[in-house]
């Protein structure tokens, strides 16, 4: 795709991927690369219109810190030095970088801002955010200081006769008040991107690639009725017709009734498909499994057994259709060298190379957002498209203990009733994941004149934006109340409700 694109280099901050969200939100193209990779761009090409680097947890006075060589860009393209990414570049100009005073994390006033294309339009002062624990103390002659805060020298600077800018600040998250007006100033008039990065354009040279490469190749593919693999198989659909074979299966572990939600959102859709039910085959592998982690090796393996089997069936398969979005991609690419193996779980096995296939990923490029507003221009139901994110191994790692059929029908007639709930009060659209969870707690109870002594099932609701960190949810004492009463009266099993309330970090989103 030959877009006006920027380059991330990740020097290992939790912020980047924000960062390139930041970026894609302004319909410019960019790419997150290790820092590692500057050595091998060609930064002579004319799509490339600037450079951003990264925060790091390194420090640039240790020897183990990634140190590049800067003057392959500078001069050449546009750059925005963020934190580490700034301080890199004023070491490696001679000037100076000291442990700070104190350490600065938390939130900012820039003052004394000077008037330069980085800052136009923005307060004087403006709150920002600051995660730091160098100083900048000191810049070479060369540099020109453009702001700075009451505990900070420089807070900002830019380099004389070039378009290179540093700014000790986090632009990219929403405490630093104007910091995407910051990146629109980089973007646009510095480093003069087109915002032509649209869902309608990513759909129309998708489709055009895919054709193109794929040749009406016949290509296999599972679908779990999750938003990535459901708009990557739609995509698909598009390019080739009905050489895309869709493989459905049921392995037990799923929400009440989704398979047969699940068959028909993808028969209105107008895919090839073919529902499998091997609901026993997982219950045999995973009888008396208490450990987590095995119970998602035996998921996992049983899944790859029934899809190669079915895979099987079909002649002439020559590809792979696979789900991958961006942070999967980004992920699987170490920062202190060089990797290419996208995470087992994103992959069916090693079943690409075992049947000779080729992998076909439609969105690589794009983070779980975009790949929700493609779905949306591609005309595929909101319901499917705003579904909460659910585990690949479903159920299997929200049944505390080992998995029994009974266990699976007291979880999903419980979860059915909390997600109900939610979607008639209108908190699902909310919530960026909720769901039940079935512990092996037993407790007592009492029910009409009979002591009971059954299960206790766990509510769980979190805000998350990409799954990395994740804070509960504040329902109503009302809507928990309720939601308690008809699981406790409706699922026998079940006689005491509990909600999570715990973040993450330090928890996970799953129990499991």
């Amino acid at each position: 795709m030959a877009h006006s694109s920027i380059l991330i280099f990740d020097f290992g901050s939790q912020y980047t991927q924000l960062i390139a969200r930041c970026v894609r939100e302004m319909q410019v193209y960019c790419e997150i690369l290790p820092w590692h990779k500057i050595n091998e761009v060609d930064f002579t090409d004319e799509n490339i219109k600037g450079v951003i680097l990264s925060g790091s947890p390194f420090s640039v006075r240790q020897v183990e810190a990634p140190h590049p060589d800067l003057s392959r860009i500078q001069g050449i393209k546009p750059i925005l030095g963020v934190c580490y990414g700034a301080q890199l570049l004023a070491h490696h100009a001679g000037g100076t970088v000291s442990p700070s005073d104190m350490r600065e994390y938390g939130r900012a006033q820039i003052d004394s801002i000077v008037s330069n294309e980085l800052f136009k339009g923005l307060s004087n002062p403006t709150e920002v955010w600051m995660s730091h624990a160098d100083t900048i103390s000191e810049i070479p002659a060369s540099f020109e200081l453009i702001a700075t805060t009451s505990s900070i020298p420089v807070a900002a600077f830019k380099i004389k006769n070039e378009a290179t800018y540093g700014i000790q600040f986090h632009p990219e998250v929403t405490h630093s008040k104007e910091g995407r007006l910051l990146l629109q100033n980089f973007l646009i008039p510095i480093c003069g991107c087109v915002q032509d990065f649209t869902p309608q354009l990513f759909i129309d040279e998708t489709i055009a690639d895919l054709k193109a490469r794929l040749n009406q190749d016949n290509v296999v593919m599972a679908l779990s009725g999750g938003v990535d693999s459901t708009v990557a198989a739609v995509l698909l659909h598009h390019a080739i017709g009905a050489n895309l074979y869709c493989i459905v299966v049921d392995n037990g572990l799923m929400r009440k009734n989704e398979m047969a939600q699940v068959i028909e959102n993808y028969q209105h859709l107008g895919l090839n498909i073919k529902p499998v039910d091997a609901k026993q085959k997982f219950y045999d592998a995973l009888v008396g499994v208490t450990d987590p982690e095995q119970k998602r090796k035996i998921i996992g393996r049983v899944f790859i057994e029934i899809f190669e089997e079915e895979a099987h069936l079909l002649v002439d398969i020559k590809w792979l259709g696979q789900g991958t979005i961006y942070p999967d991609v980004i992920e699987s690419v170490s920062v202190n060298g060089p990797s290419a193996t996208i995470k087992s779980h994103h992959n069916v096995g090693g079943l690409p190379e075992k049947m000779n296939m080729k992998v076909v990923e439609p969105l690589r490029l794009l983070f779980k957002d975009e790949v929700r507003k493609v779905g949306a221009a591609l005309g595929i139901d909101q319901n499917l498209l705003k579904r909460h994110p659910f585990p690949g191994p479903g159920f299997g790692v929200r049944i505390l203990g080992d998995i029994t059929e009974a266990k699976v029908k007291i979880l999903q007639e419980a979860d059915a009733i909390y997600i109900e709930n939610l979607l008639e009060s209108g908190w699902y659209d909310k919530i960026w994941q909720a769901g039940a969870i079935l512990t092996p707690i037993k407790s007592v109870g009492v029910m009409g004149d009979e002591r009971t002594y059954e299960n206790v099932l766990a509510l769980r609701a979190v805000h998350s934006s990409d799954g990395m960190t994740a804070d509960w949810v504040h329902l109503p004492y009302e809507l928990l109340a309720k939601i308690s009463s008809e699981i406790i009266n409706r699922v026998k099993g079940v006689n005491r409700v509990v909600y999570d309330i715990s973040s993450k970090p330090p928890a996970t989103i799953e129990w499991e």
